[in-house]
């Protein structure tokens, strides 16, 4: 870890030039010749890629960056909260430690944290942010964390993982096999150190190739921030033999959408009907969940058909996704479709078997405005449109 970059001068030039180009600034003559150029103009872009994501570093002082791609990869503030507020105890060690901000919040809530990061410079970072930071309760291991655990020895109520997919994996569907460390090889093992272990994946993992590949899994949590799925969260807890529940969040500025439902519950089935007066789409977590019968019992709302994933009521109610008031349905042909041509409006096609850029191209419909198109098939497999109005 290089400290030079601590030095009052450097940590004001890298405060005041965040946000700043840094193909600009790379052309300019380096003010601190004794520090290495690209290590200050990587503090900046670092810095300014934590200005939204990591706002408590953003705004401490003498903080050191890692790499950019460490901050890209890092769990943001809001999504690390998130996964804190669901576990708790005395104890927690995270296997895959990076740049810390999941450990920053699970010391908020557990009275030991221990961090593991094979990195040896990371590892030096994190701990002299948290020194930063005021934190008190966590301790660092620079070393593999089998190996860690193996000698600590300890029982912990909780382990906490985060794989990363190996090189030799890109371009293969994503296993977790296929990720360091390998959690399905090493479970029992870790079931020897802990009866409680929360795993988070990338959100291109498959729900259902995570579970062919892992036991006892008793809660699935699927986190969107801002409507963008970030991550899954496989929550796990040794010899559990209960069903699996399914729970979704969509973290926004001002509040949080939660839903949540029973895995393969055959209970579930969705009540359809034509295009009513409001319309309903699902935020991105629901969708990845696939929960689609279960949204339709739950809020006692209909869907247009079977693969549409769109739903409809006559009167107005709180959803955890968009909803919209519809103005007018036609009939996707010729004669109907007149009223659009060149109009603006934004377009959502789902279940129609044309591209949003094609039915633009083919009906010169411009995009934005005020306007919103819903491309769909209803239930009596005729292909529709939705005009409608945005409400939320």
């Amino acid at each position: 870890m290089n400290t030079s970059i601590l030095n009052k001068n450097i940590q004001d030039f890298i405060s005041q030039n965040t946000g700043a180009s840094i193909t600009k600034l790379a052309l300019q003559k380096n003010p601190f010749p004794e520090v290495d150029w690209i290590l200050i103009l990587n503090q900046i872009e670092a810095r300014t890629k934590a200005k939204e994501k990591l706002p408590t570093w953003f705004l401490s002082q003498n903080i050191i960056y890692p790499s950019k791609v460490s901050v890209e990869q890092t769990s943001s503030e809001k999504t690390a909260a998130y996964k804190a507020s669901l576990i708790e105890g005395k104890s927690i060690i995270d296997l895959t430690g990076g740049f810390g901000v999941d450990d920053y919040y699970f010391s908020k809530k557990f009275e030991v944290v221990a961090h593991c990061e094979i990195n040896e410079e990371l590892s030096a970072i994190v701990k002299h942010n948290f020194e930063q930071l005021q934190v008190e309760n966590c301790t660092f291991y620079t070393a593999d964390s089998t190996d860690v655990l193996h000698n600590l020895n300890q029982k912990w109520d909780w382990i906490y993982i985060d794989p990363s997919r190996r090189n030799d994996a890109k371009g293969k569907v994503f296993m977790l096999k296929d990720c360091l460390p390998n959690v399905p090889e090493l479970l029992d093992f870790y079931f020897e150190k802990s009866d409680s272990i929360l795993i988070k994946t990338a959100p291109l993992l498959d729900i259902s190739a995570g579970l062919s590949e892992l036991k006892f899994v008793k809660n699935i949590h699927i986190v969107a921030l801002e409507n963008e799925v970030k991550e899954l969260l496989f929550e796990i807890h040794h010899n559990y033999k209960g069903s699996i529940t399914i729970k979704t969040a969509n973290i926004s500025k001002d509040k949080t959408e939660t839903f949540q439902f029973i895995l393969g519950d055959q209970n579930e089935y969705a009540s359809y009907d034509l295009p009513q007066k409001f319309l309903y789409e699902p935020n991105s977590a629901i969708m990845k969940s696939g929960g689609f019968d279960e949204v339709s019992k739950t809020f006692q709302i209909n869907k247009l058909h079977k693969h549409s994933h769109l739903y409809t009521s006559e009167e107005l109610i709180d959803f955890p996704g968009r909803s919209f008031k519809i103005e007018k349905v036609i009939s996707y042909n010729k004669n109907e479709m007149k009223a659009l041509i060149n109009q603006q409006a934004n377009i959502t096609t789902r279940n129609f078997p044309e591209a949003v850029e094609n039915i633009r191209k083919k009906w010169k419909i411009k995009n934005g405005g005020n306007l919103y198109c819903f491309f769909t098939t209803d239930k009596n497999d005729n292909k529709i449109v939705l005009i409608c109005r945005k409400i939320t």
